[in-house]
């Protein structure tokens, strides 16, 4: 780094320390929100990977591969219908949620759950033999939550990134450094 005076005394010394100990955490915390962005891109990948599987395993019958006294222990499969109202009753609640989040501007990723949710209903699927005519409306569900879970999150921390460049723009400026402003805006 270079500065546009020597410090002359101890205190000088010390608070150039504690600045540059500032902006190296400021830059901690913003290498953390961009993993923290990603994941919304991972928990999106997860979940196509995992309608991939579903759509190749769509005319499968499952319980014809299970001996009769495996098939009279797990019982008789739910109804493709009564599937369906679950899926619109946890769709329908996933997204108030996930907008509520998006509203309060939280850095709090719920994807990963719902990717787990999401594929718990495939299974459902399978096992009902209605994955054939259900896979379409899982994955459009799974993609309208969790695409908006992405947004929401991106959202929170292309904000929160955007703030620390300013004050890491503004702590360098008072340090006399002759660094490119990172208060500018970067992609993501």
């Amino acid at each position: 780094m270079a500065f546009w005076r020597k410090p002359q005394s101890d205190d000088e010394v010390s608070e150039l320390r504690g600045s540059q100990q500032r902006l190296a955490r400021i830059q901690a915390h913003i290498d953390a929100l961009h993993r923290l962005s990603r994941q919304g891109l991972w928990g999106l990948l997860v979940f196509i990977l995992i309608s991939m599987i579903a759509v190749f395993l769509k005319d499968f019958n499952i319980l014809s591969h299970v001996s009769m006294s495996m098939r009279e222990f797990l019982g008789k499969p739910p109804s493709p219908k009564l599937i369906n109202i679950a899926l619109a009753v946890y769709s329908f609640s996933a997204l108030i949620l996930t907008l509520s989040r998006l509203s309060d501007r939280t850095e709090v990723y719920r994807g990963w759950a719902h990717v787990g949710y999401l594929t718990g209903f495939y299974i459902f699927y399978l096992f009902s033999n209605a994955l054939r005519v259900n896979a379409m409306a899982v994955l459009v569900a799974g993609l309208a939550i969790l695409g908006l879970e992405y947004y929401s999150i991106w959202s929170y921390t292309s904000d929160a990134i955007r703030r620390e460049r300013s004050i890491m723009g503004k702590l360098s400026k008072s340090l006399g450094n002759d660094l490119d402003d990172p208060s500018e805006d970067h992609p993501i």
